[in-house]
């Protein structure tokens, strides 16, 4: 048993409360055994119990048993089977019900509708374990059991379609989840503190019907003459019968995310139903991030799992830290400033020193702390003075399309946190893998951080995210014109030879984006042509609730300036776009060849170097028919398997060497170039 102190400055509980160690109840033996005749809250969650802050579940029951809370977890119950939602029994004050930690559509489906194979957040890695929508089929659930005890949604699937929204998988425009979900209560964004308000409102006896004042909330209400300086968005109906008003609507939505200068937002629906968003909750404050992550997690998945072989996602979180969250990059196809915000919210020295301490006593680690981040690794402070008292600014991003001149670019608190952590006992190396902003880095007229990120930080390869090259793809996706990112591989390449390291670039790259033609997706093949680079991946742009280039997709308007935008919803013309990407690629010959020739650049097939494929009279006198990957050498089978794995060079350097089957080796322009441990 420990005393913890959490978020005094909000609820009417007591400051200090006893938390218990182990895991929180999730069968009525566990209550038995905690002495628990009835639970104040029941969280109901689609993915499986990981006691780790890393996960949603955890954190939001381990802060409200920190305020004096009895809460229990049931994980991924049978929505086919009503008495699942009752195995904990009925709840004093409310349901909690969240998706898990992704959308559960996402989960369930790649960007091509076609089912996934693994659920990573699902003991064993096994699919079908819950729903599709699963925040309202749970809900419906709850509600056909117990009719009168409220019920709260959350997590990221309830945030991002907290207000009406295209929903891809069904490719319909759906109503506010909170309707569909029988709900009486959304809490949207990270939820802490507004849990613990709403914890302490049910306790205090208020209904959860009179619960319309809380911020980082939903509700829906018969009368919204009481919404002070309420912004009337177009009503449901309305957007549905005109894309053009839903964009409108989106880009109010977008201009309100921010504590200090967001005003309530009300969306009508049909039956004189209001659904009232309230502006978000403040930023959490060092302190509180501190507490919060200072909780007695138990940092592992229910060893009830133990049978299936545990649970997969763990693994890429167990050694890592987080230091942040929010982020004020402003990429059009990310919701993080729709769920955590733009306002950087960040740990302190000692609380990561302290959860690095822990990991290092842990029996398999190894001395390697795998990533220190968050959203963005390098953003450790709000990107201008006056965000904490006066907020973001609603018409103006931080970096897009230019550095903002009040922009405080500084990452010296961020390199004496890695330094401290490069100097513990049993941490060999400390590694950077949640992704850099290389734009921001770039403005910073102090390279020392670039240096030691280089010298220190990089496992043999960086990942940053280019996303495209063409200006006008950029443009869209909020993202800084190619220039920066040549300026910046240029730099990367340059402290590598100065430091004596052979490191790579890893770039992820999008097709299909809105704004995105065959133009545009040759203009990519091109640049990797003369980079010497394929992509092992590339990911296809997908349209995820609440983020602004979804609504670009459906409406084929940017509600930043309204214009038109084209958008490829063709399958086949997908297909293209992204085997342009991997033109190198055998299977994909037949794909680049078409978009090639539709686009009238079959100056791009032929035998010169600057051609990405060969002739098909070429390739069908080749004997083996085998299809060429490189311009006008075909690379042995053997050769190509060995090439899928290598590591790739983005410095732009010539003669490899490849080695093939016979044993012999032959120069190849610009393929990848082996990779090298730092």
């Amino acid at each position: 048993m420990i005393t913890l102190r959490i978020f005094a400055d909000c609820g009417t509980r007591s400051e200090k409360h006893t938390v218990n160690e182990g895991f929180l109840p999730i069968s009525r033996q566990d209550m038995e055994e905690r002495g628990i005749e009835q639970l104040d809250f029941v969280y109901v969650v689609g993915d499986a119990y990981v006691d780790h802050p890393s996960f949603g579940h955890a954190i939001i029951s381990r802060v409200l048993e920190a305020h004096g809370y009895r809460v229990g977890i049931i994980s991924q119950p049978d929505w086919k089977d009503d008495s699942s939602i009752s195995i904990l029994g009925r709840p004093r004050l409310a349901f909690l019900v969240a998706a898990g930690n992704m959308d559960s559509c996402v989960n369930h489906y790649s960007v091509s509708r076609k089912r996934r194979s693994m659920d990573a957040y699902t003991p064993g890695g096994e699919m079908g374990h819950r729903p599709d929508h699963a925040t309202v089929v749970y809900s419906n659930l709850i509600r056909r059991r117990y009719r009168d005890v409220p019920i709260i949604i959350g997590g990221i699937e309830a945030s991002l379609r907290r207000m009406a929204h295209y929903d891809y998988w069904s490719d319909s425009f759906k109503r506010s989840i909170l309707l569909d979900s029988q709900a009486d209560l959304l809490s949207y964004g990270m939820g802490e503190r507004a849990l613990v308000e709403i914890a302490d409102a049910l306790a205090g006896g208020i209904a959860v019907s009179d619960l319309t004042y809380l911020a980082g909330t939903v509700y829906k209400t018969k009368d919204p003459s009481g919404v002070y300086q309420g912004i009337l968005l177009p009503s449901y109906e309305e957007m549905k019968a005109d894309k053009t008003l839903y964009a409108k609507s989106f880009q109010i939505q977008y201009q309100n995310t921010d504590s200090c200068t967001g005003k309530p937002l009300i969306e009508p629906y049909p039956n004189q139903v209001y659904v009232v968003q309230n502006p978000p909750q403040p930023p959490l404050t060092t302190e509180e991030m501190d507490q919060i992550y200072a909780l007695p997690y138990m940092r592992a998945y229910h060893p009830s799992y133990e049978e299936k072989g545990g649970v997969p996602a763990i693994a890429e979180i167990k050694f890592s830290l987080i230091s942040n969250r929010g982020c004020f990059g402003g990429c059009s196809f990310c919701a993080l400033t729709f769920h955590q915000g733009r306002t950087i919210q960040v740990r302190s020295h000692e609380s990561i020193l302290e959860e690095a301490r822990l990991l290092t006593k842990d029996p398999d680690f190894k001395g390697y702390l795998h990533d220190v981040g968050g959203p963005t690794a390098n953003f450790r402070h709000p990107s201008c003075e006056k965000q904490l008292t006066k907020g973001v600014c609603q018409n103006r991003q931080c970096l897009f399309p230019s550095p903002c001149p009040n922009l405080k670019v500084d990452h010296k608190d961020y390199l004496e946190l890695l330094r401290k952590l490069r100097a513990l006992p049993g941490v060999k190396k400390v590694f950077i893998r949640s992704g850099i902003r290389f734009d921001y880095l770039l403005a910073d007229p102090d390279d020392t951080f670039f240096r030691e990120l280089v010298e220190y930080h990089v496992s043999g390869q960086l990942k940053v995210a280019p996303e495209h090259i063409s200006d006008a793809v950029l443009e869209r996706m909020g993202k800084p014109p190619r220039a920066v990112y040549e300026r910046f591989v240029a730099k990367y390449r340059k402290l590598n030879e100065k430091l004596g390291k052979n490191q790579f670039l890893v770039p992820y790259l999008m097709s299909s984006h809105p704004g995105s033609a065959l133009k545009e997706a040759i203009e990519l093949a091109e640049y990797l042509r003369d980079l010497g680079y394929m992509p092992e991946q590339v990911q296809d742009f997908y349209p995820t609730p609440s983020t602004l280039s979804t609504v670009m997709y459906y409406t084929g308007l940017d509600p930043r300036d309204m214009k038109p935008v084209y958008v490829c919803r063709n399958p086949h013309e997908k297909a293209m776009q992204r085997a342009l990407i991997q033109y190198r690629n055998p299977r994909n010959y037949d794909l680049v060849y078409e978009a090639l020739v539709k686009e009238g650049r079959t100056d791009l097939i032929g035998f010169d170097k600057k051609c990405l494929i060969r002739p098909k009279k070429a390739v069908q006198g080749a004997g083996n028919m085998q299809k060429p990957s490189v311009h006008g050498t075909r690379l042995s089978e053997k050769a190509g398997r060995a090439q899928k794995h290598q590591a790739s060079d983005l410095t732009g350097r010539k003669g490899t060497h490849l080695k093939q089957a016979g044993g012999k080796k032959r120069a190849i322009r610009n393929v990848h170039k082996k990779k090298t441990s730092s």
